[in-house]
């Protein structure tokens, strides 16, 4: 599988369009970002759901997501497209486990997400060139997820 087949994304099933955000990974710009934009109303509306099925739901859709932007990465033949945002949804979910939903937690949440998938500190940078497939796209985020919930953690503790 190539990682610079810069084609863009033409999603035709259900498992490309899930993949793609609903169409936010297609942004010309950024894709990522406004994939985490795309996440945000989704993970409010999670903020219903007891912890248990915010957990629930939130490792759901990172085990779903191995297979849809795997699924979606080979029929495009293109590792970690830019357009598959289905682990910013998931990195997103994480990071808001067990954290207030107000704009504010929200909003530090966002920032805390995509500064970490951005600037892929050891060990995400290593497992997002380490690992392939599926799971390789999805495992950077997920750690990223992971570091910004300890850091939001870690910030609720320190604003108590």
């Amino acid at each position: 599988m190539t990682k610079t087949n810069k084609k863009p994304l033409k999603p035709s099933t259900l498992t490309h369009w899930l993949a793609v955000g609903f169409g936010s990974g297609l942004a010309p710009k950024a894709p990522g970002t406004f994939g985490t934009i795309a996440a945000l109303p989704i993970v409010w509306a999670m903020s219903y759901l007891s912890l248990y099925g915010f957990l629930a739901v939130t490792l759901v859709s990172c085990v779903v997501g191995i297979y849809l932007c795997g699924k979606t990465a080979e029929d495009f033949n293109y590792h970690d497209h830019p357009g598959i945002v289905w682990d910013e949804f998931a990195g997103m979910m994480i990071t808001m486990i067990a954290v207030p939903m107000t704009w504010q937690y929200l909003l530090a949440g966002f920032i805390l997400f995509r500064i970490f998938d951005i600037l892929k500190p050891w060990p995400i940078s290593w497992l997002d060139k380490h690992v392939d497939g599926g799971f390789g796209i999805m495992i950077d985020d997920i750690l990223a997820g992971l570091m910004a919930l300890g850091c939001m953690h870690l910030g609720m503790m320190w604003l108590n």
